[in-house]
């Protein structure tokens, strides 16, 4: 063969099957609906086929979309995450149904740029439970625990933040933008209703099914599986193919023809001879036109009248106009009028405290909150946030009021 072994051969030689008997068993493996491995690897059921190099292709990007993922969901629940090599199958919804955990989340995943498809990725309800709870702050201990709506906008903020990341390595490794929009999260129960009929009718009859092993400490170990509309796997395993292919090397530039006769330098009139007591040696003449001194226009001294020293220039100070307020006659102190009318925020401040974000979410009507300044202290007054005074609380018929006592000397 190619000196590869696929996933199927791996498979059976960790099962110590035989891959190249001819048993009854093998024999029957070709009847529709069911799993066959073609020859030379890959993957088949009935008459659809993923060839060797398809499955990879498409396990190589799942690869590296689950390595960056497991990174980030490490950073949400800061615990150990590990997420194993994909396997890529083919697969029915049959097959899916019978061989997967019921219920289950459903998280589809669709590409808005670089990408035309969606894929699905299925977790179970327990996995979800567990990953949820470690992102509010739990312990994942999700026993005597129901999914709710509070878990699924918890996962699907997760699968937002790990998609992205996935994205963000499928852009460096095909060489162009991928981008995806924010996940949507959904429990299934893989029952004949609407919901299960729709996935199944978007996946269509045979699809591509990634499956991973996914552990988190020792609260998850279990499978997660990506599953691919047929068309969009083949698609997704075009692009990488053609990122990979080596780019065609540039043809070599033609070689300059000699030419036929020798070609004569003509030699440059003879230059000035330079300023010295000693003889100028006479030129090369293979190196006519290289040696020869810079024209006389360049070698010429500089003007006198750039050797001249300069002559002192009398330098007067600057004058500026004083801009002090008009209160004592000084000229142009009038123009402080210009922005009189300009508002500003005034704020009086009775006083401050700090309290935990647990103290916060513990505030209710009724709380009382203790300040940092003494029952008839001055508050103090700031005007644009900076502190100018101080002053009392006086109560101005219904209205509260402040009378100032003192002004700060910033």
């Amino acid at each position: 063969m190619d000196g590869m072994l696929s996933q199927d051969e791996i498979n059976a030689l960790l099962n110590g099957m035989d891959v190249g008997s001819d048993s009854g068993a093998d024999s029957g493996s070709s009847d529709a609906g069911s799993d066959a491995a073609p020859e030379g690897g890959g993957s088949k059921v009935g008459d659809v086929e993923l060839s060797a190099m398809e499955c990879d292709a498409i396990g190589e990007v799942a690869n590296i979309s689950m390595g960056s993922s497991a990174t980030t969901l490490y950073s949400l629940v800061n615990r150990k995450v590990n997420i194993t090599t994909p396997t890529v199958t083919l697969a029915t919804w049959e097959s899916v149904i019978q061989d997967y955990e019921k219920p289950c989340v459903f998280i589809q995943i669709k590409y808005t740029v670089g990408l035309d498809g969606s894929n699905i990725l299925v977790l179970k309800e327990h996995d979800v439970l567990v990953i949820a709870d470690l992102m509010m702050g739990g312990d994942g201990n999700v026993e005597d625990t129901e999914l709710n709506e509070l878990h699924l906008s918890a996962i699907s903020e997760a699968m937002n933040q790990m998609m992205g990341a996935s994205a963000t390595s499928l852009s460096t490794m095909l060489g162009k933008m991928i981008d995806i929009s924010p996940p949507e999260a959904s429990q299934v129960d893989f029952t004949e209703g609407k919901q299960g009929s729709e996935i199944a009718e978007f996946l269509g009859g045979t699809f591509a099914k990634i499956s991973f092993r996914m552990q988190i400490d020792d609260l998850v170990d279990s499978t997660i599986m990506q599953l691919y509309p047929l068309d969009f796997a083949r698609d997704l395993c075009n692009v990488f193919l053609a990122s990979q292919s080596p780019e065609p090397e540039p043809a070599p530039a033609p070689e300059p023809v000699a030419p036929s006769a020798p070609v004569t330098p003509v030699a440059p009139p003879p230059a000035a001879p330079a300023p010295g007591p000693g003889p100028q040696a006479a030129p090369d003449p293979m190196m006519a036109g290289y040696a020869q001194p810079m024209p006389q226009m360049y070698a010429q001294p500089m003007p006198q009248m750039y050797a001249q020293p300069m002559a002192p220039t009398n330098v007067m100070p600057a004058q500026f106009q004083n801009l002090a307020p008009n209160m004592a006659g000084i000229p142009g102190g009038e123009n402080i009028g210009i922005i009189m009318d300009v508002p500003l925020e005034v704020t009086v401040e009775l006083g401050r405290t700090s309290k935990s974000i647990s103290e916060i979410l513990d505030f209710a009507p009724g709380t009382i909150l203790e300040l940092d300044k003494i029952a008839g202290e001055p508050v103090d007054v700031l005007v644009n946030g900076k502190f100018v005074a101080k002053g009392e609380v006086v109560v101005i018929e219904e209205s509260f009021g402040v009378r100032v006592t003192e002004i700060i000397n910033q």
